[in-house]
């Protein structure tokens, strides 16, 4: 089994947003909203523009989706960048229209299958290893709490049953052990 990791360079990170332009708008907003809402790769994929601007066009506050793993209410709020970025990726979008389509069929959306292709290849592309879809959720992980330093919120977020299991999600458990050995000498 292979381990994901969150990008905690913000160097790394911009490079990584960048790659992805490159591939289109479709695949740099995929990445934009998944780090920068915590949401899992099969609830990205599924959202449509109903999802960001209400019946008459306008944009929503929140993103609120049905959990796919958890059948919960997720309630994620659209921010700074974020919102600029979706106001201008969905303002031609038509009323049911998937945020990121698929080149095969009509008005369907990509797969997670299709995302971590899109993730790898741009991580490969910029030198990254250990990078998957999961890396998107970690990422937003990873950065919260470097700025905030509140496990408890993370562990709400991610619903997750204690704040380590949310540390050694987002690799600060990690980091913590790296550094204990970095300063540690006999």
């Amino acid at each position: 089994m292979n381990f994901v990791q969150p990008i905690r360079d913000k160097n790394k990170l911009e490079e990584m947003k960048e790659e992805l332009k490159k591939s289109g708008t479709r695949n740099y907003m995929m990445f934009l909203i998944g780090i920068n809402s915590g949401m899992r790769v099969s609830d990205i994929v599924g959202l449509n523009r109903d999802d960001i601007r209400d019946e008459y066009g306008n944009m929503r506050s929140h993103i609120t989706v049905i959990e796919k793993k958890t059948k919960k209410i997720k309630k994620f709020p659209i921010y700074n960048d974020l919102y600029t970025e979706l106001e201008k990726y969905t303002r031609n979008m038509n009323q049911g229209e998937y945020l990121f389509q698929s080149q095969i069929g009509t008005n369907k959306p990509i797969t997670t299958t299709q995302a971590y292709r899109i993730l790898k290849k741009a991580s490969v592309n910029i030198g990254l290893t250990e990078v998957g879809t999961h890396t998107m959720r970690k990422t937003f992980g990873y950065h919260h709490y470097q700025q905030y330093h509140d496990e408890a919120v993370l562990q709400t977020i991610y619903n997750h049953s204690s704040p380590s299991i949310t540390l050694r999600y987002i690799g600060i458990s990690q980091d913590e052990i790296d550094n204990s050995y970095r300063n540690f000498s006999l």
